[in-house]
Parts: structure tokens; C-alpha cells; sequence
């Protein structure tokens, strides 16, 4: 892809989702959410009841601390610093957004940072011990999910992991008063209905402590790797 001379790339042949998020629909997004750790487990706290370091160690709290682990769609980084408090020390980052990216870079995240889009990431085959989405699958149309899923199973080496608003079936839903920007769904069970190697280690269902909705958080692995 072409870059401009801030190093930003040109994603105007991507998704429609992509093109959004990009631009200054995302920058307001990256603006008006949690950009620290600290912020970040008080909204989760207010939310659920647990805060998201918690819920960090209860799926990671036996991964060797010097695995490789890879963030598609990390905006700021925060989901990074909360993995770097646990210990983590190899930690990528990448997102389409690079006004995102920038900021990230400014509060000094301890983390490798590139611009790149799900559907085509920069690494080479099981580069990565662990990949993982935070409320980004979600913001994948049904027609384009399936590449985008393929590309994190292609980087891991041994584990995927997410967390992601959760229905039964696939749904659009509302975001911000627009369409075509959000889907709710079953993720983990997309990924085992394409990649039928992976096996669920651990999934928990947290409902909002008020309304309606659901977030999943689940952890997968490769079935030929050693279960935790």
C-alpha cells in the first residue's frame, strides 16, 4: 500500500469497515475511550462487575511470560499495557487506524506498533505464540470475517484468543446510529466451525450488569500444541 510522508498508509482499497475506521470516524472512537490501563479496568468494573486485568489472568495467568503475542486492531495499545503489567514483554500491535498508532506511540507503550489491516498481516506464518481481537471481529461484515479469521489463525503458533460482544447467531446491529459497522455473533464458534484443529481451552459469558447484552472472552487452541 502506498504511505503518505507521516508514514500513514493508504487503505482507500479496503472494506468499506476499514475505510471508516481509518478516517475520522475512528479517530472520534480512539477519543472518547479509555486510553490508559487504570481507565480501562474501571469501565469494565462499572460494566461487568470484574475488571479486564482480572479477567486477563484468568485466561493467561499460565502462559510463559516470554511468549510472542500479537494484537490485531489495537488502537492505543491499552489491551497491551494491561498485558505488559502481567509481565508479557513480547507484545505487537497493529491497527488501520494510525491516528490511533501515533497516540499509542506518545504514551510510550511497550509494545512493536504497524499500521496493517487484518485481512493482510505483516507476519510470517506461527510468528506469533498467541493472537488476539478486543471488540474487533465485531466491525467485520459477514462477507469478510472468514479472511480476516484466517489471517490471525495463519500468525499463531499455538493460541487465539478474544474478547467480543456475543449472540447466538450473527447479527448486525445499530452502531452509533449507523449501519454496517457492527455485528454481534458467536465468535468462537466461527472459529471452530472453519479451523476444526482448534480445540476451546476456557469461555466465559459476561453479562452487562445492566441491559441486555453479552460479551464473550474465550481462548483457543491448536489441538496438535500442549493444553495449558
Amino acid at each position: 500500500m502506498a504511505r503518505s510522508e507521516s508514514g500513514e498508509q493508504d487503505l482507500t482499497g479496503t472494506t468499506a469497515q476499514s475505510r471508516e475506521w481509518s478516517g475520522a470516524f475512528g479517530k472520534a472512537y480512539t477519543n472518547r475511550n479509555p486510553d490508559t490501563a487504570p481507565a480501562m479496568d474501571e469501565l469494565h468494573a462499572s460494566q461487568f462487575g470484574v475488571t479486564r486485568s482480572e479477567l486477563n489472568r484468568r485466561f493467561l495467568d499460565a502462559l510463559d511470560r516470554e511468549a510472542r503475542i500479537l494484537e490485531v486492531g489495537t488502537n492505543v495499545g491499552v489491551q497491551l499495557a494491561l498485558l505488559s503489567e502481567l509481565g508479557f514483554r513480547h507484545l505487537v500491535g497493529v491497527d488501520v487506524q494510525f491516528y490511533a498508532l501515533d497516540q499509542a506511540g506518545r504514551r510510550g507503550r511497550q509494545a512493536m506498533l504497524a499500521q496493517a489491516s487484518a485481512f493482510a498481516l505483516p507476519f510470517r506464518d506461527a510468528s506469533f505464540d498467541l493472537v488476539f481481537t478486543s471488540g474487533v471481529l465485531i466491525h467485520l461484515s459477514p462477507e469478510t470475517i472468514g479472511q480476516a479469521l484466517t489471517e490471525i489463525h495463519r500468525c499463531s503458533r499455538r493460541f487465539v484468543w478474544g474478547w467480543e460482544y456475543y449472540a447466538e447467531g450473527h447479527v448486525e446491529v445499530p452502531y452509533r446510529n449507523r449501519r454496517g459497522l457492527l455485528w454481534k455473533g458467536d465468535f468462537a464458534g466461527m472459529y471452530l466451525e472453519q479451523f476444526p484443529e482448534f480445540r476451546c481451552v476456557r469461555e466465559e459469558r459476561l453479562p452487562y450488569l445492566e441491559g441486555d447484552n453479552v460479551d464473550t472472552m474465550f481462548l483457543l487452541e491448536k489441538k496438535r500444541n500442549r493444553v495449558l
